[in-house]
């Protein structure tokens, strides 16, 4: 029988299953085991669905050709915002708007108020630097440390930590997952973070209760200053900081508010932030190396490259600094880690995954997989609130079974987009409940990359303080809540037009 007259055979739910489990088993082994990228993996994994669906369901190559490149091209929008995102961290940086937010962001730490400050301040500067990680390594290090001398239960810190640094990366448009999840829905960048305002925003305002009359009834210790200081005191003698450092982001979120589509927004906040460094007396040459490469730390990175104290204590006399030299390299090589990042060039790590990731999903789809399992895991769903439940889950247990953020977005996303569409349901629905799962909840797993990486760096086990996180358990549970009551749910019309409806039923 010709390639062409072969008749495709559906895929059993055994295979499904397989295919699933194989998915798992080479992720989770090249995540934890080997400790390597998933990139060539992926591919690998890519090449065994596509000769699946070849040899054993007859499907053409035209066909899985197809399939590998219309899945990709959903992609390309986000995978542009996050190059234009590369382009603007990388001059906010060098403006000062990110070093800005962080240094006044510090200025509200204070003893009774602590817990709500660390919420406030991680989400701050994961909002701005759209990173989680470098937030969590840097300013939330810091926090663990003044935490301690407060008394307060590191794992308390540490949970407080996470929660604030993964809303930020959460809601951030310079955050990668955040570009992702709608890129694998279908939806657009700043639709997607008003509708997860309907529930990262609930719960943040109930950790914030919570912290903050914990913080009313704090009797411990008092604060220690002097590490936030020097923090503050190297970023200001790095960066050009000032309250003008707020003018950008205020630009992109008007942007967002009026309904500017994505790209334009975070143009504007390019262009803001490129008057800001003209003003500051930088080239146009340097701004594009900017936008390419990212910003280098200097001041901090030139402290934190010197072993000998004498030597950094030379530096800190010529720059009237007075602090201690070893605190000096200590706190110099935080900010270069925080700053040290940005251009287009360090989001192709993030862009080549999703290209590779969506080949791969594009496959899964044609070939009926993804069908099969949408099938098994919907049958009987016949309200919203299910349909946004068996998301949330599907999300967490890819997060426990590949260890690895990005496929617990892109696996689901692709697997349950057409029984959204189906269903009449905006595409900004089906992005929230990825994020509102796949991206807070891979924390919250001690062999998850994301999880992992937390405990590493602020030295707590990933189930201390994941009680801890509340604002990353409570948000899912707050997303099924809220949808069988009717709230927040997002239909499209004929027109392609999305409109809120308290309708509960699909």
């Amino acid at each position: 029988m010709s390639e062409k007259t072969r008749e495709h055979l559906k895929p059993s739910l055994a295979l499904s299953i397989g295919i699933i489990i194989l998915i798992t088993a080479v992720v989770s082994a090249a995540t934890l085991y080997y400790k390597v990228d998933v990139h060539a993996p992926i591919v690998m994994l890519a090449v065994i669905i596509a000769l699946v669906g070849y040899f054993h369901l007859h499907y053409s190559y035209k066909e899985l050709e197809s399939a590998a490149i219309d899945s990709i091209m959903a992609s390309i929008p986000s995978c542009l915002i996050l190059t234009l995102v590369g382009m603007l961290v990388g001059l906010w940086i060098k403006a000062g708007i990110i070093p800005g937010l962080i240094y006044y962001g510090l200025g509200i730490i204070s003893p009774n108020i602590f817990p709500l400050a660390t919420l406030i301040v991680c989400a701050i500067i994961s909002l701005s630097t759209g990173s989680s990680w470098s937030t969590e390594a840097t300013v939330g290090v810091a926090m663990m440390g003044i935490g301690n001398g407060l008394g307060i239960n590191p794992a308390f810190t540490a949970g407080v930590v996470v929660s604030g640094a993964y809303f930020g990366d959460k809601m951030s448009p310079l955050s990668d997952t955040t570009n992702l999840s709608p890129a694998v829905s279908g939806a657009s960048l700043f639709d997607h973070i008003r509708a997860m305002c309907w529930t990262t925003g609930p719960s943040l305002v109930i950790f914030s209760v919570i912290l903050l009359l914990w913080g009313f009834s704090y009797s411990g210790n008092s604060i220690d200053t002097t590490r936030i200081n020097a923090i503050r005191t190297i970023i200001a003698a790095e960066f050009p900081v000032t309250l003008l450092c707020i003018i950008p982001p205020l630009l992109v979120i008007v942007a967002s508010i009026i309904k500017i589509p994505a790209m334009p927004g975070i143009c504007i906040g390019i262009f803001a932030s490129m008057i800001m460094c003209a003003a500051g007396g930088v080239s146009m040459g340097e701004m594009w190396s900017l936008s390419q490469w990212g910003y280098k730390a200097q001041l901090s990175a030139q402290i934190a490259g010197l072993e000998s104290m004498p030597e950094i204590a030379k530096i800190l006399q010529a720059q009237g600094l007075q602090m201690q030299p070893e605190l000096a390299k200590d706190v110099a090589a935080m900010i270069s880690r925080l700053v040290g990042r940005g251009g287009m060039q360090n989001m192709m790590w993030s862009v080549s995954l999703a290209l590779i990731a969506m080949a791969m999903g594009g496959f899964l789809e044609v070939t009926g997989i993804l069908h099969t399992l949408l099938a098994a895991m919907t049958k009987g769903v016949k309200r919203v609130g299910g349909l946004v439940s068996a998301t949330v889950i599907a999300s967490f247990a890819a997060n426990l079974l590949t260890g690895s953020q990005y496929l617990s977005i892109i696996i689901p996303g692709r697997m349950f987009k057409s029984k959204y569409e189906e269903s009449g349901l905006a595409p900004r629905m089906l992005s929230r409940s990825l994020e509102d799962s796949g991206t807070l909840t891979s924390v919250l797993i001690p062999w998850n990359v994301c999880g992992g990486y937390a405990a590493a760096v602020l030295g707590v086990p990933t189930l201390a303080y994941a009680p801890y996180a509340v604002l990353n358990w409570l948000t899912p549970l707050v997303a099924i809540f809220i949808t069988y009551l009717g709230i927040g749910i997002f239909w499209r019309d004929k027109n392609g037009e999305d409109h809120r409806e308290k309708r509960v039923s699909l």
